[in-house]
């Protein structure tokens, strides 16, 4: 068979198929361009590898019979199903039964930062998923992000003294530069984790937390996406366009002026919610959205709402998210003041704290009960229209890192208020390098 023949067939269907859909979402979706043609590229790595392993030094082509695929490859290609979903329990569980057949160890497990996710094989009567972390070695591979390889039983620290478990390479699992968990392959003989093993170790993880970063760009691309669609349906939902309309007919008859003005600042809401958006907006333009929308809610609940601005200026010019502040007022004031009796009061300050810019939402309305406090901020949580508070909470450390998540503190019967740090690097001489790694 002419192997050349066919592998220069196959990398003319690879560019023939991809080479036009990079271009179609280029010039289609420029802010998705980086996340798919890092995935296309992906995809060609095992072809490519495949023809240099069945290229020898002088050029001459070898059968596919005659090496055969490398395990880490293997594992690569049948766990990418499964990692594409995120690192949970089920995918975990699913990979390391792939890993512990195609690496032909005795036992696999693999761990978030906190929890064991998932373990297969030998000693599983007494190593269980889903319990806390309890070897001292793993906790010292997420703590320095350093591999570590265990040659006998005293250091997996496992109380049972039948324990099978003899030997152990346990391996950081990174995404982003983060660790996120670990791997760790066991064997049941003390000194036997070879250097081969290790290798495989590595490799194995090195690619697992490539379709984990993958999997996080797909994940982005999507909450922005469905940022925006909730953000259309928020405001051209009939039941906020009817209750603003009926705002402007009763202005009509007692204050035609102020009822022209209503209609010219709902034309300037709707043309910025369909405007298309890429991931940031200069802070200016959030807090002219933002004011916009408080101006019809203000007509429409007159006294009932009070609002007060502390904006630094020199911060205006700076990028964040796009529909970051904006589904924060709107949460503070139908959650938190309209169910207040009397009038109530959002606060919202923009300032710099050393190298980041702090925004702080503000309400004196009902506050949030204790038993919701840790669900507010969970993917799905309430079944109000709009962007709900997790969506940006996802959106803010899946840009920034987890530490930039919201934080929420709340008194019942005081009021709340939610905290937003976002990094000073967002600032318009930025813009372009943050769309793309984004």
């Amino acid at each position: 068979m002419n192997w050349k023949s066919t592998t220069k067939k196959l990398l003319l269907l690879w560019l023939v198929f991809n080479i036009p859909a990079l271009t179609l979402v280029y010039f289609w979706q420029p802010e998705l361009w980086y996340g798919v043609s890092l995935f296309i590229v992906t995809g060609l790595a095992p072809l490519f590898i495949a023809v240099v392993t069945i290229t020898d030094r002088s050029g001459s082509y070898t059968s596919y019979a005659d090496e055969p695929l490398d395990p880490t490859l293997q594992i690569a290609n049948q766990t990418l199903p499964f990692l594409r979903r995120g690192l949970n329990e089920e995918t975990a569980s699913n990979t390391a039964e792939i890993i512990r057949k195609i690496a032909d160890v005795a036992a696999v497990a693999i761990t978030d930062r906190v929890r064991v996710l998932a373990y297969i094989g030998a000693g599983s009567d007494h190593h269980k998923a889903g319990g806390p972390i309890m070897t001292i070695a793993t906790r010292e591979v997420i703590k320095t992000g350093e591999m570590k390889v265990i040659q006998d039983n005293y250091g997996l620290d496992c109380p049972v003294a039948d324990c099978p478990l003899q030997s152990a390479v346990v391996v950081p699992l990174k995404c982003k530069g983060e660790v996120m968990g670990t791997v760790k392959l066991y064997r049941t003989q003390q000194g036997d984790m070879s250097p081969a093993t290790v290798k495989l170790a590595v490799g194995v993880a090195q690619l697992l937390g490539m379709q984990m970063e993958l999997a996080e760009l797909d994940r982005q691309a999507q909450l922005v996406t469905k940022a925006e669609l909730d953000a259309l349906q928020a405001q051209i939902n009939p039941h906020f366009l009817f209750n603003t309309l009926n705002t402007i007919i009763m202005f009509s008859r007692t204050n035609p002026e102020t009822a022209r003005r209503l209609l010219i600042r709902l034309a300037s809401f709707f043309r910025h919610a369909l405007k298309r958006h890429g991931h940031f907006n200069t802070l200016k333009e959030e807090i002219e959205y933002f004011n916009t929308y408080l101006i019809l809610e203000r007509a429409r609940f007159r006294d009932k709402l009070r609002v007060v601005r502390e904006i630094d200026e020199e911060l205006l010019e700076y990028k964040i998210p796009v529909l970051t502040i904006q589904p924060l007022v709107e949460n503070a004031i139908k959650h938190g003041i309209l169910p207040k009796p009397g009038q109530g009061t959002v606060q919202i300050t923009v300032r710099k704290h050393d190298h980041e810019m702090l925004i702080v939402i503000r309400d004196d309305g009902v506050g949030i009960d204790p038993a919701l406090q840790t669900k507010v901020l969970t993917p799905g949580f309430g079944s109000g229209n709009g962007v709900g508070l997790s969506n940006v909470h996802e959106r803010l450390k899946g840009l920034f890192g987890e530490e930039y998540g919201l934080r929420i503190v709340s008194v019942p019967g005081e009021g709340t208020s939610i905290y937003v740090r976002i990094p000073l690097v967002c600032s318009t001489a930025k813009k372009e390098e943050l769309v793309h790694e984004a």
